[in-house]
């Protein structure tokens, strides 16, 4: 017997949820089924494809590259089911269930104003918001598009430049120097903001470390800190007299990745417009 004929495709939806739950305990506890029916299906089709699919790592059930070449042909077939079922639908509604990645204030601060704008005019559309201080990973089962405000390496997506966003640096406005520097971790030393910083010799007098833009806005309202923000998050600042703001002469730039099969999605297309006006005027 082949193995296309010997593949089951509620064994399918086991996988998928070992993979997002990344235990045999929460893949049971999604599917109301007991934990030996998940391990007796895994092994049904790790025989029936001749392939490893899950390695144990620190207790945690990691997906296989064979793994993650199935899932991703099952995303399709999920998007195909989707738009089947929505054949009989009026073609002027769209309709569908996206999830975008993006980090917190992106999400908060760019899409957030105008979400409800949008979904009032596509009342078939949900929008699923992932959000993470750190880049929520891209991959075709955790997220369909991804806002990044660093250029990716190439990948098996689509990759588009949505913006240049303004950078400012803000200081007290009565020129004392300022007693605290705001700083990212050493890990974003690769930013416009932090090159700036470094480049005016400010970098190693940071006392204030941090990825939360939240937290240095804070520290800058004391007017008795220095540090650099996007104009979406210094919006509120702009108009302190005690504090001046300079703009850098180099922005950073925003990026969004699509997954490949929504290319040609009708709806995805809704989304793709949306984001992309999101980010016309970021800091508006």
């Amino acid at each position: 017997m082949k193995a296309a004929e010997r593949i089951n495709w509620d064994d399918l939806r086991v996988i998928a949820a070992i993979r997002d739950e990344g235990t045999f305990a929460g893949a049971s506890a999604r599917l109301q089924i007991d934990e030996t029916t998940v391990a007796r299906r895994l092994e049904r089709m790790q025989r029936a494809l001749g392939v490893r699919l899950f390695e144990a790592v620190d207790g945690v059930r990691r997906p296989t590259a064979p793994c993650e070449e199935i899932l991703a042909h099952v995303q399709e077939i999920n998007a195909h089911v989707a738009r089947i079922a929505r054949i009989g639908e009026p073609r002027a509604e769209l309709a569908g269930r996206f999830r975008i990645a993006a980090t917190n204030i992106v999400a908060e601060d760019i899409l957030a104003p105008r979400l409800e704008g949008f979904l009032a005019r596509h009342p078939g559309m949900t929008l699923q918001l992932l959000t993470s201080s750190d880049n929520v990973k891209f991959s075709r089962w955790q997220a369909d598009f991804a806002i990044r405000l660093r250029k990716p390496d190439k990948g098996d997506f689509t990759i588009a430049r949505l913006a240049t966003i303004r950078l400012y640096l803000i200081e007290p406005a009565d020129g004392v120097a300022a007693s605290l520097t705001c700083c990212y971790p050493p890990e974003l030393d690769h930013t416009p903001e932090m090159e700036f910083l470094a480049a005016r010799g400010l970098r190693p007098q940071a006392r204030l470390v941090t990825d939360n833009l939240r937290v240095i806005a804070t520290a800058l309202r004391s007017h008795r800190a220095t540090g650099v923000l996007p104009d979406y998050a210094c919006r509120e600042l702009m108009s302190d007299d005690r504090l001046r703001l300079t703009p850098l002469p180099r922005g950073r730039e925003a990026w969004l990745l699509v997954q490949n099969h929504l290319r040609q999605d009708r709806a995805a297309r809704a989304v793709i417009a949306f984001i992309r006006d999101c980010f016309r005027d970021p800091g508006a």
